[in-house]
């Protein structure tokens, strides 16, 4: 540790020295920290252990159909070029806040370690996050994300793309209910971290476990022509939750689950 090639050749920052080690013992590699050249901020060059590497819980859903294109374009050229991005906010864990897609193909193809410009300031995570334009982010999702910035929501996403729609009610009581709705999410997570929890003493740790809990909690179907309330939905979520039968599921469940969805 501490022989990482620097530039330019200055003492670095605390904060950022202590990134470094970390990413060696998480048994990652640093291959260079450097200046970035616009507002001279220190960034790591490095190798990350790819099971340790998240999407950002906060940012737009995974296209399978790009992320399976990405796979296709990076086996037919042999090579992985694009870096992502990625911030740690916490020991052990990275998230990448615009490398949501490579990261999935890469797995897919069985890669173990990512290519990542790692920067030290975590709030700049938020800041890449405004230029993924192409989706609208979720509103509930935000007020959570604002009173826990590491609140993994991206699970509930699917379903509340169907659920939580554009209120037409003025600011003040749509402020309230969506407050309301954020409270119901909140409700239906701390269930599912119960069931993933008991799922993990079982033994059962796969990257998937908790799409798949509520793949098999859910009460929305996609034979359902008409769909239930927010409110209905996310209550009768967190019952089934609460009932989940956790002696039942074996770990090829979830694998295969993960295959046929396109998991990791």
């Amino acid at each position: 540790m501490g022989t990482w090639a620097v530039s330019p050749a200055k003492k670095l920052p605390g904060k950022t020295e202590t990134l470094a080690e970390q990413v060696e013992r998480d048994g990652g590699r640093v291959l260079g920290i450097f200046q970035e050249p616009v507002g001279d901020h220190w960034h790591l060059f490095c190798l990350l252990p790819i099971d340790r590497v998240e999407a950002t819980p906060y940012q737009r859903d995974l296209s399978r159909a790009h992320a399976k294109r990405l796979q296709e374009v990076i086996r037919k050229i042999d090579r992985f070029v694009d870096p992502i991005v990625a911030i740690s906010p916490a020991r052990g864990l990275y998230w990448t806040p615009n490398g949501h897609h490579r990261l999935a193909a890469l797995r897919n193809l069985k890669g173990k370690f990512v290519p990542a410009i790692l920067i030290p300031d975590e709030e700049v995570a938020y800041q890449i996050l405004a230029l993924n334009t192409e989706k609208a982010h979720n509103i509930t999702l935000g007020l959570l994300y604002e009173q826990n910035r590491r609140f993994a929501g991206g699970a509930f996403a699917p379903m509340l793309r169907r659920v939580d729609k554009f209120l037409k009610i003025s600011l003040p009581k749509g402020l309230e209910e969506r407050q309301h709705r954020a409270e119901l999410v909140l409700s239906a997570d701390e269930a599912l971290t119960d069931v993933v929890s008991k799922l993990k003493k079982r033994g059962l740790r796969h990257p998937y476990v908790k799409n798949f809990v509520l793949a098999r909690a859910t009460p929305l179907t996609r034979a359902r022509k008409t769909l239930q309330s927010f409110e209905v939905t996310f209550r009768k979520l967190t019952e089934n939750l609460r009932e989940f039968d956790v002696a039942k599921i074996r770990y090829e469940d979830i694998a295969r689950s993960a295959l046929m969805g396109g998991g990791s």
